[in-house]
């Protein structure tokens, strides 16, 4: 038995007169026979006040291990989980960049920044037509016992926000954002587990002239960084063509979305295997054959000619087409049935972005989902976005030769001669950037050669230097680095 040290253990717990009066014994040693009160267990002669306070509010299981030894350390794997990504300052300015891309894009269409929590609820997200994401969540269960996940993608999130505004806004809505997703899939190129997402989405508009815009702002933002027509294209559909193939077989309207999400492996797993998932919605053996023979289809007048000129689905499709000519970019689409995108909400138009020599998975893809809003208990608002993920695009300009040059830049490097000048240095780094310049100040006592490549690998425009003959004239050096000019100035006068 120990004598407890700490009597934080005896007031914190059952005896409180009884810890002052060991307070009183701190004076004088006890004795042999001292009441068996102030004996207790080793466990607590090294126990703190707040380890103890932990155990009693259920927080700490550690009272009864002894804390590991000062020159423990544990070697830890130095690389991101799998699939994920650091962003060191070349990899932050590549990103930073695309990201400005997206922005000024967006702004120049006229639509409106949002965001929402990368944690969502993760009914958000759970759809019952046999998608892949369904297997693809990150999600688990919160200490509220609530079910959450890590946001797989941002249309969902984008519903509940406009469900939860209600009349309050007024539509039409263009909103886009950018945001992180997290999907646990098998990672191939340009396809990570977590990646950032352009989208752009039109909340209230019935037509196509919607359509026409998201394709046209994704055009625009090809064009700005040096895609061409001959590098990228759109494969554009509607899934009213296999609702009127369908309809045509009897297949009930609640199969639609099932239907949709095999079709979309069309490129993923061979042929016997779709034809398989098809007989087993219930598809007829004649309404199979149909289906596939009307997704080899790639243009509106053999689409016409099998189906005939009534069907909605061809009157959208050439509106569309025809709008493509007025905007400009008519030679970047072109119809394939076979189009009808993973996500089962997609009800009309749908289109996605792909990479002319195929080496690369479908850059971007979207299309229209009036009938989302009600799956989340709300009233259905015609609505159609597009998703435009940032790791793709990325690879595209590798292969292109287009990725920009993207040195870290700032305006001046200010370097103190001297230790006793720092002070100074300081001084003349704030009064730039109080005047909006960046500026890199040098922290140590370097010498000034050191000061030059520090300037030249930021790529920094001048080089201020604060020596000592020069500040107590109120002046300092300056060296133009683009042109080697060298000058001296007066403090107040350094712009």
């Amino acid at each position: 038995m120990h004598v407890i040290t700490n009597c934080s253990f005896l007031i914190h717990y059952r005896y409180p007169s009884a810890a002052a009066a060991f307070l009183r014994t701190l004076r004088h040693p006890l004795s042999l026979d001292a009441p068996s009160i102030f004996k207790v267990k080793a466990l607590f002669t090294s126990a703190s006040y707040s380890e103890l306070d932990n155990a009693r509010a259920g927080r700490s299981s550690s009272l009864a291990s002894h804390p590991p030894s000062s020159d423990f350390t544990q070697k830890i794997d130095v690389n991101p989980p799998k699939g994920t990504r650091d962003f060191p300052p070349e990899e932050m300015r590549m990103r930073t960049w695309l990201f400005q891309n997206f922005r000024e894009v967006s702004q120049l269409f006229g639509f409106e920044e949002v965001d929402f929590p990368v944690l969502e609820s993760e009914a958000l997200f759970v759809r019952k037509a046999g998608e892949e994401i369904k297997d693809q969540l990150y999600c688990f269960e919160d200490r509220g016992n609530r079910r959450v996940a890590l946001r797989p993608e941002l249309t969902p999130s984008l519903a509940r926000l406009v469900l939860q505004k209600g009349k309050s806004v007024s539509l039409p809505l263009k909103w886009f954002a950018i945001g992180q997703c997290w999907r646990y899939e098998r990672m191939t190129r340009g396809r990570r587990r977590e990646h950032y997402q352009w989208n752009m989405d039109i909340i209230g508009v019935p037509n196509v002239t919607a359509e026409a815009e998201l394709i046209s702002s994704i055009v625009t933002f090809f064009k700005r960084i040096g895609i061409t027509a001959s590098d990228v294209g759109f494969k554009v559909s509607s899934r009213k063509v296999l609702q009127e193939v369908l309809r045509r077989y009897s297949v009930p309207d609640s199969l639609f979305g099932r239907v949709c999400v095999t079709i979309d492996k069309l490129e993923k797993i061979p042929m016997d295997d779709i034809k398989n998932e098809l007989r087993a919605a219930e598809l007829s053996e004649q309404a199979v054959e149909e289906l596939l023979q009307i997704l080899t289809v790639k243009s509106l007048e053999e689409l016409e000619e099998k189906l005939g000129s009534s069907v909605e689905a061809l009157a959208e499709l050439k509106q569309l087409f025809s709008l493509a000519e007025k905007y400009g970019y008519s030679e970047w689409i072109h119809f394939d049935a076979s189009i009808v995108r993973g996500l089962a909400y997609y009800t009309g138009i749908v289109f996605e972005g792909f990479d002319q020599e195929r080496k690369l998975r479908a850059i971007c893809g979207g299309g229209r989902y009036d009938r989302l809003l009600s799956t989340f208990g709300g009233e259905d608002v015609p609505a159609c976005g597009f998703g435009f993920g940032d790791a793709v695009i990325i690879e595209l300009l590798k292969d292109r030769g287009l990725l920009p040059e993207l040195s870290p830049q700032v305006q001046n490097v200010v370097c103190a001669l001297g230790q006793d000048l720092q002070v100074a240095a300081s001084l003349v780094a704030t009064r730039l950037r109080e005047k909006g310049q960046t500026v890199d100040l040098v922290l140590e006592n370097k010498p000034l050669k050191w000061a030059f490549k520090r300037a030249a690998r930021v790529n920094a425009q001048r080089l201020i230097i604060v020596g000592s003959s020069e500040w107590e004239k109120g002046m300092v050096g300056v060296k133009v680095l683009s042109s080697g000019e060298q000058y001296d100035i007066r403090i107040d006068e350094l712009e």
